[in-house]
């Protein structure tokens, strides 16, 4: 049957349509097609497709239980991806099998590698210090700094929907929160005891949240395991000396059963790749939730305590950062000077809460921001360090002189009642409690703290906080951009 002719009119009614639609709805006309976008695994997978809510989602390369070691992509993958906009994926210590394939696309197509990204926390392998740790997202203030990066990348990219990356980075942003306070506040878990790995995985982790893995067996799979390796773990694990034993989801494992054979320990199972769960926006959260709890079940933490913490961090929102360092206090510093907000005008203060009882968090602290003064050089005379006790009932000024002269005159120590104290903690948003064990003697409690820095500028007005676990040289950096006009 041949199709019926549109009459010359018909023809004339079509286009002025098709004009008038062009006319009253411009988008239609000049909508910007979706972005095509790939990531390699599945943990930054999340975080993208939490960004991209709304829009077209991400594609996830590395699926299913494959693992970055191992993965090789076929020929139809590497034809979807030379009509990507955008590739992330890790970098060749995680992903050797996609480094070909990336170099052999078209120069459209913008290819970012996270390891060698400017503002992260990068480690080298402490197997193979010639190597990257490629599981820096285990930090999850690294995971904070690249959602800000990548939103700008999105918006760049695809400009007519910045204000939705805008609306989704802080959605994302409010949960990475909740993660920081969990950890930060009651998260003593950690310290239960201690534990080894087959793969070393936790680097970061370990620093971010001053857990302590005494050893491991191999750097990764790409790593041969050696006996001797094996036989030190495995020492280690029989003595009770660690009282956990950490594996992988999905990573080979040989001779489990001769490392646990005749111990006491503990095994878990972690899942810092997401093998194991379904890829999407809750993913991350799901493996930071999932993994903490396995740690610390495997290290015999009071698992009361911890949930404790979890539920108090989520139903809190977002910590505010408007009105910190706001109020009057009067307190007394280590040579008996009074401390108000009023004294503290005229430089840059840098506040840290802690204790001098403090077995290492604290030392740790205090160290950088002290090393970071060393990094400015002169510009240092602009700042002023601050060490506040959350221990009154300890740290008097005696104690408080003693403590500090162990570490710079530049540094300055703060206590007073316990009032006071607690008023000025409320005012700068920090967070402690006194931790007790029953067969402890009461004056050797610990204390969980916020272990952040904050920093105010000269009139006494709030500008940011850093977290614990930054190095000397980021939080120099960090500081010196503040004195540049």
């Amino acid at each position: 049957m041949s199709r019926k002719a549109i009459p010359p009119w018909g023809r004339c009614s079509l286009l002025w349509f098709s004009l008038l639609i062009c006319v009253l709805i411009p988008g239609i006309a000049n909508a910007q097609p979706d972005l095509k976008v790939f990531v390699s695994i599945k943990p930054m997978h999340s975080i993208l497709t939490g960004l991209m809510v709304d829009l077209a989602p991400p594609t996830l390369i590395i699926a299913g239980r494959q693992l970055p070691y191992e993965y090789k992509a076929t020929p139809e993958q590497v034809k979807k991806l030379q009509d990507a906009d955008l590739v992330i994926w890790v970098g060749p210590e995680l992903e050797p099998g996609l480094v070909d394939t990336l170099a052999s696309l078209n120069h459209h197509v913008k290819v970012i590698e996270l390891l060698s990204h400017q503002g992260l926390k990068v480690l080298s392998s402490r197997s193979q210090p010639d190597q990257r740790d490629p599981y820096f997202w285990l930090d999850n203030r690294n995971v904070m700094i690249l959602l800000d990066d990548l939103t700008k990348l999105l918006q760049d990219l695809d400009p007519q929907r910045a204000h939705v990356y805008e609306r989704n980075r802080r959605t994302v942003l409010s949960r990475l929160a909740r993660i920081d306070r969990e950890y930060e506040y009651g998260y003593r878990g950690m310290k239960a005891g201690l534990g080894v790995q087959y793969y070393d995985t936790l680097q970061y982790f370990e620093q971010a949240y001053a857990l302590k893995i005494l050893d491991h067996v191999a750097a990764s799979p790409k790593q041969a395991t050696s006996a001797a390796a094996l036989l030190k773990v495995r020492a280690r694990l029989m003595s009770g000396e660690a009282v956990c034993l950490l594996t992988e989801e999905g990573l080979p494992v040989e001779n489990l059963s001769l490392l646990l054979q005749d111990s006491q320990a503990n095994h878990g199972v972690l899942d810092s790749l997401g093998l194991g769960m379904t890829a999407g926006p809750n993913l991350y959260f799901d493996l930071m939730d999932h993994n903490t709890d396995v740690i610390k079940v495997c290290l015999n933490a009071d698992m009361q305590v911890a949930a404790a913490a979890r539920e108090q961090a989520q139903r809190e929102d977002a910590v505010a950062l408007e009105g910190i360092g706001s109020g009057q206090f009067l307190l007394t510093d280590h040579l008996g000077r009074l401390v108000s907000k009023e004294s503290m005008l005229g430089k840059y203060p840098i506040v840290y809460f802690g204790y001098t009882y403090c077995p290492d968090i604290c030392p740790t602290s205090l160290q950088v921001m002290l090393q970071a003064l060393d990094l400015l050089g002169e510009k240092a005379d602009q700042f002023q360090a601050y060490f506040i006790t959350i221990d009154p009932e300890r740290d008097s000024i005696g104690v408080m002189r003693n403590y500090v002269q162990y570490y710079d005159q530049r540094l300055i120590g703060v206590t007073g009642s316990r009032d006071m104290i607690d008023r000025v903690a409320t005012q700068f948003k920090a967070r402690y409690a006194k931790v007790t064990e029953e067969d402890d003697d009461p004056s050797s409690y610990l204390m969980d703290h916020t272990a952040s820095l904050y920093v105010l500028n000269p009139q006494g007005e709030f500008i940011t906080k850093f977290a614990h676990g930054i190095e000397p040289e980021m939080l120099a950096e960090q500081l010196r951009a503040l004195l540049e006009p």
